[in-house]
């Protein structure tokens, strides 16, 4: 780092100068330092000797639990979620806080990448109406539920993924992975999904206008279970935002940033991610920072006491 005469660099309180300094002894001559910040030589000298005032204390503990909110994220959180957490946890923090030690600390959430299209849609569709709206939201579990399918890349080759989602609680509630993306692999996810939620009567699952989803066979999938059939349009991601959400966070979050030699190893770490951290650990804005888990649990909480 190159410490110009420059006037910004000046902008900042005394304490923060004197960290500067004391960051770049090893570069730049103190006396040179002290000149281009203002400050005097002694009292920088005076403050290296001073003991640690309160805030400064304080300031050091919050950087030590901002640091272990963030691996215990596996590093997904951002200064939103980290602020949440601390707060759950009564401390008193301003998001500009929390922002600035974590650029202190080096901590970088993953990053999004570019939405890609993937559905293939049908073109003898017959007309299935979207139920939804773009809304995601539900009075309770098993009223609405969206699914979708991505691909996952090994070593091996492709490995496909669909998922059910329950809009209440944004609970993963359905999941199945295999090397094809032929219709079965939905029916399993869906059926999955109806094996660990009670489904509400006219219940809705909602999904994009692909092949495997205006399939003969998943139409006849959901009969079976009493659902409703909810497409968007083609080709229009944000009809389906909350299916493509999930796999943004699970790809960012996850695939890329481990190495898959086998589709086992995927699905061994997709599994864990989807059940041990998305469902039960990680804190959802959507949930007003809580867990899907959390929420069930509070709902279920309620309707006993109601």
């Amino acid at each position: 780092m190159r410490l110009p005469p420059a006037t910004h660099l000046r902008e900042g309180s005394v304490e923060e100068r004197y960290e500067l300094i004391r960051a770049e002894e090893a570069s730049f001559s103190v006396v040179k330092m002290c000149e281009w910040l203002e400050v005097s030589r002694s009292g920088y000298y005076d403050w290296l000797t001073r003991p640690p005032t309160a805030a400064a204390e304080r300031r050091e503990l919050l950087g030590l639990k901002v640091k272990a909110i963030f691996d215990d994220s596996r590093g997904t959180y951002g200064a939103r979620r980290v602020a949440r957490v601390l707060r759950h946890a009564g401390e008193v923090v301003s998001l500009r806080l929390i922002r600035r030690l974590m650029a202190e600390l080096g901590l970088v959430p993953a990053a999004p990448r570019p939405y890609k299209r993937t559905t293939i849609a049908d073109k003898a569709l017959a007309a299935i109406a979207d139920h939804l709206g773009r809304d995601f939201s539900a009075a309770a579990p098993g009223v609405k539920l969206v699914g979708d399918i991505t691909y996952v890349r090994t070593w091996e080759g492709w490995l496909y993924l669909a998922t059910v989602i329950d809009c209440f609680s944004r609970r993963i509630i359905g999941w199945a992975m295999a090397d094809h993306m032929r219709a079965s692999l939905i029916c399993d996810a869906l059926e999955m999904a109806a094996t660990n939620t009670e489904f509400a009567p006219g219940v809705i699952f909602h999904s994009d206008r692909g092949t495997q989803y205006s399939s003969r066979e998943f139409a006849a999938c959901c009969r079976r279970l009493n659902v409703t059939q909810s497409m968007g349009r083609t080709g229009i991601c944000w009809d389906n935002a909350l299916a493509e959400s999930f796999f943004a966070s699970l790809k960012n979050e996850l695939i890329y940033r481990i190495v898959l030699p086998t589709r086992n190893k995927a699905r061994l770490a997709i599994a864990e991610y989807i059940e041990v951290f998305y469902n039960r650990q990680r804190l959802h804005s959507a949930n007003d920072y809580k867990t899907p888990a959390q929420v069930e649990a509070d709902h279920h909480n309620n309707r006993i006491a109601a």
